[in-house]
């Protein structure tokens, strides 16, 4: 069942096309990724579904309920996480939570206080005096809190530091199990890979792929660094069939696309230093399909 749905969605700002023809439908219970540089129009996709945006063409809906048109409704079952959240400096976190609870019509706020402590926040300081990955901790705090049947997060772990961003990971995770239906942009490839059933990729404001990320990974190649004993077993092994890249006398990389069986059976045959396999992200898939730059989306 698709939940979420955009046709032909553009948006022209004077002569600038911040996004054009962006198709996208995200089934219930599905994870989805935007993936795209920073100004790509990811945001401007994401401010369109939360109805905060006129298209110039096209339209998006969730739930088959037009975004532009029943924004209030569509905000009562969907969580959202902007890019950059508007806070009210004067308030503590603890009062802004409260804040966006009491505009929700929430009265229990036991899901509140969970994540405040999933997240290790301690929301009862200014929001002025907060720094970056707090403040995002308050944002996730008010995007899930009512415990919505679907979210929209646009870049989320922004701020966060490293064990923040697995807990977010472990956060997603759970959701998915619960049923929820997530759209999350990102421009970081491995955010997505760890979260997401599929990707769309947009550059310059129009999608260029779409793809499973079980589709992805079964495409990335494997990398291993190897050192050989000596210049002379080096030599001896560029004369095999394998794609290489020699980096000093002794060492060279090599990729392998699918099974490594034959590799490794090659390297029997050799006298070898070292072994070091080569972790490939899958934005060496994704880098053909973007020109990192334009304009903030």
């Amino acid at each position: 069942m698709t939940l979420i749905e955009i046709n032909q969605l553009t948006k022209k700002f004077g002569d600038f096309y911040s996004i054009q023809n962006v198709n996208l439908q995200i089934e219930k219970g599905e994870v989805f990724g935007f993936l795209g540089p920073n100004g790509a129009g990811k945001s401007t996709t994401i401010r369109h579904l939360m109805g905060f945006l006129q298209p110039t063409k096209g339209i998006c809906t969730i739930k088959g309920l037009d975004c532009r048109k029943a924004t209030a409704e569509i905000q009562k079952f969907v969580g959202y996480l902007p890019g950059e959240i508007a806070f009210i400096d004067k308030m503590t976190g603890q009062q802004f939570i409260q804040f966006i609870a009491k505009m929700r019509g929430l009265h229990d706020l036991t899901r509140a206080h969970e994540l405040m402590q999933y997240f290790e926040l301690n929301a009862t300081g200014l929001i002025k005096k907060m720094s970056k990955g707090m403040k995002q901790k308050v944002g996730l705090v008010c995007a899930f809190m009512h415990s919505p049947e679907i979210v929209i997060l646009d870049e989320p772990t922004s701020g966060l530091d490293p064990l923040m961003q697995t807990k977010f990971i472990e956060l997603i995770i759970g959701e998915k199990e619960k049923g929820t239906t997530i759209f999350m942009s990102s421009h970081m490839i491995e955010e997505i890979e760890k979260n997401c059933d599929r990707v769309a990729i947009i550059n310059a404001g129009k999608i260029v792929a779409i793809e499973a990320i079980a589709d992805l990974k079964k495409r990335k190649s494997k990398k291993f660094l190897i050192e050989f004993q000596n210049e002379q077993e080096l030599s001896r092994f560029l004369e095999e069939p394998f794609t290489t890249e020699q980096i000093s006398p002794t060492q060279v990389i090599i990729k392998v696309q699918g099974n490594v069986q034959t590799l490794l059976s090659t390297l029997s045959h050799y006298q070898m230093m070292d072994l070091d396999v080569i972790s490939q992200s899958l934005e060496d898939i994704f880098m053909h399909y973007y020109d990192v730059g334009g304009q903030e989306s």
